[in-house]
C-alpha cells in the first residue's frame, strides 16, 4: 500500500491530493487568476491530511507536476515537494503537466487529445497523445498558426484542452478540430501517474531535480 502526496501548481489552480495505490482520496484545489499558491499550497497539504486522517509521516512518496508552466507556479511547488522529500526522506516523482492533462475527462470520444498551454503573443505549449494516452509528440513550445497541427486532424477526431486552446480556436477552423478552454492541470489525474512511477521506482534526484520550464518566462505580479 503506497500513500502518495501530489502537488499541482503549474498554472492558476493550486491543487493537492493524495493517492492511495494510485485511487484518489481526497482533493483540495482553487482555481484563482491571483496566483494564491504561495498562501494556499501549505494549508491544502494540511487540510488534504487531516481529512483522510493521515500524517506526512504516513506518507510514501511525494508527487510534483513538473511542468511546463508558470515560472513562479512552479517554483513553489517544486520547493514543497523537495522540502518534503528531504524532511521525511521520501521519493521525489515527477509528473509532466501536460501528460496529467490528457487525462482528463472529455466529454466525447476522440482520437488525438493535443493539451495545451498559453504561452507569450500566438504560442502555447503543446503535447499530442493518442486515446490510449500514448505520447505522439513531445512538448514544444510552437507559434499556432492555421496549419498547427495538421497532421493529426486527418488521423480522426483531435481535442485541444487547455489555456492554449482558445488560441488555436481562433485558426483552426477544420470540423475534425474541437476544443475545451476550461482543463487546467488538476492533481486529481496525477493519482494514477504518480503510482505508476512510485511502482516503477522511477524517482528524481532529489538536490539535483528542476521543473521543466521549456523555456524562460516573463515573470508576472498578482491581478490586483
Amino acid at each position: 500500500m503506497a500513500y502518495i502526496l501530489n502537488l499541482e501548481t503549474a498554472t492558476t489552480n493550486c491543487s493537492v491530493s493524495i493517492g492511495k495505490d494510485g485511487q484518489q482520496i481526497t482533493l483540495r484545489e482553487q482555481n484563482s487568476p491571483n496566483y494564491s499558491h504561495s498562501e494556499q499550497l501549505h494549508i491544502f497539504i494540511r487540510e488534504a491530511l487531516e481529512e483522510v486522517s493521515l500524517s506526512l509521516g504516513d506518507l510514501d512518496a511525494i508527487a510534483v507536476s513538473k511542468g511546463p508552466g508558470s515560472y513562479t507556479g512552479l517554483r513553489i511547488g517544486v520547493s514543497a515537494a523537495k522540502g518534503l522529500c528531504f524532511s521525511l526522506d521520501l521519493p521525489l516523482i515527477a509528473v509532466p503537466t501536460l501528460e496529467s492533462m490528457a487525462h482528463q475527462p472529455l466529454s466525447k470520444e476522440v482520437d488525438i487529445i493535443i493539451p495545451a498551454l498559453d504561452a507569450r503573443r500566438m504560442e502555447v505549449y503543446a503535447a499530442v497523445f493518442n486515446k490510449e494516452f500514448q505520447e505522439l509528440r513531445e512538448t514544444r513550445a510552437e507559434i499556432v498558426d492555421e496549419n498547427s497541427f495538421g497532421d493529426y486532424r486527418e488521423m480522426g477526431q483531435v481535442c485541444i484542452v487547455g489555456s492554449g486552446a482558445a488560441k488555436c480556436q481562433e485558426l483552426l477552423q477544420h470540423p475534425n478540430f474541437c476544443f475545451d478552454t476550461a482543463v487546467v492541470p488538476s492533481a486529481r489525474e496525477m493519482c494514477a501517474l504518480s503510482f505508476l512511477k512510485y511502482d516503477w521506482k522511477d524517482f528524481e534526484n532529489v538536490a539535483y531535480f528542476e521543473p521543466y520550464y521549456l523555456k524562460d518566462f516573463i515573470l508576472q505580479g498578482k491581478k490586483t
